[in-house]
Parts: structure tokens; C-alpha cells; sequence
């Protein structure tokens, strides 16, 4: 879905500066994946801020996420466990940064989504007006590394926001909203198989939507009857769920190790090449 990416063995420009892509390619256990680790992202998110000191849950889940992306900017290459640890922190933590606005200082959470839609619309268009692309199969040099990520913690807190929004002040409810997201989660994919929508906006705005979508389904499981859950608990999901996503990625990496052959550098993918061909 959307591509995957190829590599080719290229050391004079790795000399350079250029590294391998340190994505994995998007496929459909990528969605997956993703939208579990979104779904845990808010369970284990209002699990923690619920159990302990909410300062201390924040400032843990800081610490945490911090060592996550220490740990993904370190390695030399795609690691599925290294890559999913940090994409799961940055749910967690994402999830905290944008319900402490909401909840502590009391910002709408329509003011939240139009500020985190302004803030990753800003990561975009510096990644853009900087590198000339946004591809995810172009994530070869440090600093489309950091622009990647910028734009992932983006993505997350503005899908938070989203979320909450439709579920609660639209009163869409949890499934409602879930509904709604999955809906709009597939339009990107079917816009790009059969509308001409280029790979990368595709990419972006599913990957936007997985937040909501993801989280929304979560909650309904999760939260209490008298919210229009189906009282199961944040604990008891949040481990199903980190259960689902240990199995994704053990699959991810056994299929690693299966294609495991001398790389290179990534270049561009089919997708980059049609995406170029597009007005």
C-alpha cells in the first residue's frame, strides 16, 4: 500500500552523508501495526495519568520517549523493535502532551486540533522547502530523519485532538467517531490505487487519520458504559494491545531477517517517480 521502497548499494554518496532509509516500508502490516500502537497510545496514555501522580506519568513518559528516539537516531539502519518502540512512545507521549492541554489548561479541543494542524503544516512545509520531498522512502540523511519524526509526534497530537473533538464535543461518541476515521482512513488508499492521489500526500493523510481512528476504537472498548464504552478497562486493553503489537513486529523482524541481504542506500521508489511525474 502506497509502495514499499526499493535500496541499492550506493558507499560514495553513504560517504557523503546519505544513510539507508530508516523506514519500514508501508505495507498492510504497517497499518496494522500502526493502528494498534495508536489504540495503546490512548489506553495506556489515561491508564497511567489515572493510576499515579499525572506529573509523574507526564514526566516518566517523557523520559521514556526520550530514550526511544536516543535509541532510533542511534542505530545504523531499520531495526522493526527499535523503530515500533519509538512510534509507541511517541503515541503514549503525544497522547499526554495534547490531553494536558485540554484537561490542565483548559484549551478547546477545536483550538487544539486547528493549533497541531498549523504546527504540522509548518513541519511539512520547512521538511518540503529544505529537502524537496516528503517521501518515506526517502528517509536517508539526518536531517529527513529528524524532520520524519517531527512530522510522526505532529500527526499524533493533532489525531488526538481530532479525536476527542468528534467523540466528545461533536458527540459523535467513541464507536461513532471510530466509524467516521475508518471511513476517511481508507480514502487516501483508494484515491491513490484508482484517482491518481500521489503516494506521499496518500501516506500522510492516512497516517494523520490512524490516530483518531485507532484511539477512538480503543476508548470504546475501554471506557465506562456511562461514556459509551464498554467498560473493559484501559489496563486490561492497553495489555491486549501491546500483546498485538509484540506479535506484528516479531513478524515484521522475522521477515527482515528473511530478506536480510547487502544494502545500500535507499532510492527512490515507484512511487516517487510517479508522485514526479504528477502536476
Amino acid at each position: 500500500m502506497f509502495g514499499t521502497g526499493t535500496q541499492g548499494d550506493a558507499p560514495a554518496i553513504r560517504d557523503a552523508g546519505w544513510m539507508r532509509n530508516k523506514v519500514p516500508a508501508v505495507t498492510a502490516l504497517f497499518w496494522v501495526t500502526k493502528l494498534l500502537t495508536t489504540a495503546m497510545g490512548e489506553t495506556t496514555s489515561d491508564f497511567l495519568v489515572k493510576t499515579i501522580d499525572p506529573f509523574v506519568a507526564v514526566g516518566g513518559a517523557f523520559a521514556v520517549f526520550a530514550v526511544a528516539m536516543v535509541l532510533q537516531f542511534a542505530v545504523k539502519r531499520y531495526i522493526a523493535w527499535v523503530y515500533w518502540f519509538a512510534v509507541l512512545m511517541v503515541a503514549v507521549f503525544g497522547t499526554m502532551v495534547a490531553d494536558v492541554l485540554h484537561v490542565e489548561l483548559g484549551v478547546p479541543y477545536a483550538v487544539s486540533t486547528v493549533g497541531f494542524a498549523m504546527a504540522l503544516a509548518a513541519v511539512f512545509a520547512v521538511w518540503y522547502a529544505t529537502q524537496r520531498t516528503l517521501s518515506v522512502h526517502r528517509i536517508d540523511t539526518r536531517a529527513r530523519e529528524m524532520f520524519y519524526w517531527c512530522a510522526v509526534l505532529g500527526t499524533f497530537a493533532l489525531g488526538t485532538a481530532f479525536g476527542d473533538l468528534t467523540a466528545t464535543t461533536l458527540g459523535l461518541g467513541y464507536f461513532g467517531s471510530a466509524l467516521v476515521f475508518g471511513i476517511l482512513f481508507a480514502i487516501p488508499g483508494v484515491a491513490y490505487r484508482w484517482w491518481g492521489l500521489g503516494g506521499t500526500a496518500a501516506f500522510w493523510t492516512a497516517y494523520v487519520l490512524t490516530r483518531p481512528f485507532g484511539a477512538s476504537l480503543s476508548d470504546g472498548l475501554a471506557v465506562s458504559h456511562a461514556r459509551g464504552g464498554l467498560d473493559l478497562g484501559t489496563g486490561p486493553v492497553s495489555l491486549v494491545l501491546f500483546a498485538a503489537i509484540v506479535v506484528c513486529v516479531a513478524v515484521l523482524s522475522a521477515r527482515d531477517r528473511a530478506a536480510l541481504e547487502p544494502v545500500g542506500l535507499a532510492s527512490p521508489s515507484l512511487d516517487d517517480a510517479a508522485d514526479a511525474s504528477r502536476p
